[in-house]
């Protein structure tokens, strides 16, 4: 009998996001775990689940007894694992450029505009929510500007960031995408980023991993009430 995936996430966690789509895309079954990250002050400081995680984030992974954290990483090891239905191309070239478009959104865009980043603006610094929200679309945008022109001026772009099935960039791309939309930020100015994103919206293990399906989400409680 196969082993027991357990994702801990959070409906809107952009890093937890990545990760369900990438179990979609491979078409695994997982039990998913809900930790809220605002909830009683955040249900990802809890005793139990800090010695799964010592930062405190999510998602981690649990893979029969086995502890996966950081959600790339979480991506690779599926990648690994489960060969089929590739998230990473056969070269090395190429698993350069994918790694690298992943990178430039989970590492250098988002620990921008996350949570914790919000939440320290708002309680150390007092910053203003109209301004806190400008600080994000600043640096999303940012982002996307260089983003934009990789995607573009590439040859290797085709349906979606790399070529055509979707894999680890297009799993980073879509949530920083919703998280964009979120803040208010025009997504004109990136008509290439726009339509990576439409079409990867367009497959089932996109939609279905995406923030409102989520049982934690705020509509999918209130439906079950």
């Amino acid at each position: 009998m196969a082993e027991l995936l357990r994702l801990y996430s959070y409906w809107r966690s952009s890093a937890a996001y990545r990760v369900r789509i990438g179990l979609n895309l491979k078409g695994l079954r997982y039990e998913l775990i809900p930790m809220h990250l605002v909830r009683d002050g955040g249900q990802q400081h809890q005793p139990e689940y800090a010695r799964l995680n010592p930062q405190r984030m999510v998602p981690t992974l649990m893979h029969g007894g086995r502890v996966m954290r950081q959600s790339l990483s979480i991506l690779e090891y599926l990648d690994e694992s489960w060969p089929e239905r590739p998230l990473l191309p056969a070269t090395a070239r190429d698993r350069a450029r994918v790694r690298a478009l992943s990178q430039l959104v989970a590492a250098d865009i988002h620990p921008l505009d996350n949570l914790r980043v919000r939440r320290y603006f708002e309680e150390e610094w007092g910053v203003p929510p109209v301004e806190r929200d400008a600080w994000m679309r600043h640096w999303i945008a940012e982002g996307f500007q260089a983003l934009e022109t990789l995607l573009a001026d590439d040859l290797a772009t085709g349906t979606y960031c790399h070529g055509e099935a979707p894999g680890m960039a297009d799993c980073c791309l879509v949530p920083q995408v919703y998280s964009a939309r979120r803040f208010g930020l025009d997504m004109s100015a990136w008509p290439t980023i726009t339509r990576i994103e439409q079409a990867c919206m367009a497959l089932p293990a996109f939609g279905q991993a995406s923030p409102e399906q989520q049982p934690d989400a705020p509509q999918a409680q209130a439906a079950s009430a």
